[in-house]
């Protein structure tokens, strides 16, 4: 018997074969439109919009969103902060040499603009204010040169600085008149000539291992000091320099110092004028003092021929031409000294006192000068070895 065969259950949609049939075909046609993997991607990035990090960097003014700060991730914002600081070191190390640098430059331009304005006051200007006389006394700039020796500034300008200070504040004579102006140019030149003396002795001084202490210049003040209304104290007598030529305590002893080299020198290297005293100590011996007739027989000319003077009645506590009068009054009227060596680059002297009171004394005297000294520095300008630096007059 044949069974009837079964129908197919129908669903809403239709019968069962049709509805898997058409889920089948839906599939496959889902499965067709659907992008593949690859080109999917790339669609996705090509249309993926940007983080916000890329946002930030386009707009400078977005404030920077920091990450949490934990306890785990102290340790790596402390590094990360480290070595964002690390690339300003090396450029402030370099700056900080940079600075160094031209700090150096600079102070090498304004000492150079000082050297250049120094060097025309000194030697175009020739200034001789108080701050480029102390700044010669550190600096041992020259003025001239003699004999291959440099002739310091300062030995020049205090000479002339003294006989300025006097010449403007004692004499009669206006500075800034056309006599003060000429007189400023004598002083000039024999300022000039004194320190090229002076330098030119000190070097000899060296040859002939002629010395000068501090007590020897004491010495020679302590007898300075004796006035005739007794001995002044060192304050007084410092400020009496001060005030005659505005000469420092300092200065004062310098020039002295060079005063006591410049006569040593003198008597030391001048032969004629020894070799004449000694005869004349023979002859003053034996003819009791009769200085005319000895000073004819000595003979000699020019500057080196022997002299006789009358002192005339000076005050005991006074000097005369490097001799100090109060050693000149222990002798006995009417008789005649031995050779006497003045303090200075003076001479020989033989005196007579011939009046003597408690107060003044008058002598004769025959004096025989130096004068070696001077020829060689004649000579050393003759022959070229003296060169100056400034412009002064001659005579």
């Amino acid at each position: 018997m044949k069974l009837p065969s079964k129908k197919p259950k129908r669903s809403r949609y239709g019968t069962q074969a049709t509805s898997t049939a058409s889920a089948t075909g839906l599939k496959d046609r889902l499965t067709a439109l659907k992008p593949k993997q690859g080109s999917k991607k790339e669609g996705k990035s090509a249309k993926a919009k940007p983080t916000k990090t890329e946002a930030s960097a386009a707009n400078p003014n977005t404030p920077k969103k920091f990450e949490r700060i934990t306890n785990e991730t102290v340790a790596a914002h402390r590094e990360e902060i480290l070595a964002g600081g690390r690339k300003f070191k090396y450029p402030i190390q370099t700056s900080r040499r940079r600075v160094i640098i031209n700090t150096i430059i600079v102070a090498l331009v304004a000492a150079l603009l000082l050297a250049a304005v120094a060097w025309q006051q000194l030697y175009i200007a020739q200034s001789s204010n108080n701050l480029l006389y102390r700044m010669t006394q550190i600096f041992p700039v020259p003025v001239a040169s003699i004999d291959g020796e440099l002739v310091r500034y300062s030995d020049y300008l205090v000479q002339y600085r003294g006989s300025k200070f006097y010449l403007g504040k004692y004499d009669e004579i206006r500075i800034d008149s056309d006599d003060g102006r000429e007189q400023l140019k004598h002083i000039k030149r024999e300022s000039l000539n004194r320190a090229l003396v002076d330098t030119y002795a000190a070097k000899l001084a060296r040859q002939y291992n002629i010395t000068v202490s501090d007590q020897d210049i004491d010495t020679v003040i302590e007898q300075q000091r004796n006035t005739a209304n007794g001995k002044i104290s060192q304050e007084t007598y410092d400020a009496s320099s001060r005030m005659m030529y505005n000469w420092s305590p300092s200065d004062y002893r310098q020039a002295v110092r060079r005063s006591i080299v410049r006569a040593r020198v003198a008597f030391a290297v001048d032969k004629t004028a020894d070799e004449l005293q000694r005869k004349a100590a023979g002859l003053v011996a034996s003819s009791n003092g009769e200085f005319a007739k000895i000073a004819t027989e000595l003979g000699g000319s020019g500057r080196s021929k022997p002299q006789v003077g009358d002192s005339g009645l000076i005050n005991l506590a006074s000097s005369y031409n490097g001799l100090a009068v109060s050693e000149i009054a222990k002798l006995e009227p009417g008789k005649p000294s031995g050779a006497i060596k003045s303090t200075t680059d003076s001479g020989y002297y033989f005196v007579k006192v011939n009046e003597k009171n408690d107060s003044k004394i008058r002598f004769t005297y025959l004096y025989i000068p130096l004068t070696e000294l001077t020829k060689q520095v004649a000579q050393l300008k003759s022959d070229g070895k003296v060169q100056e630096y400034i412009d002064v007059p001659q005579k």
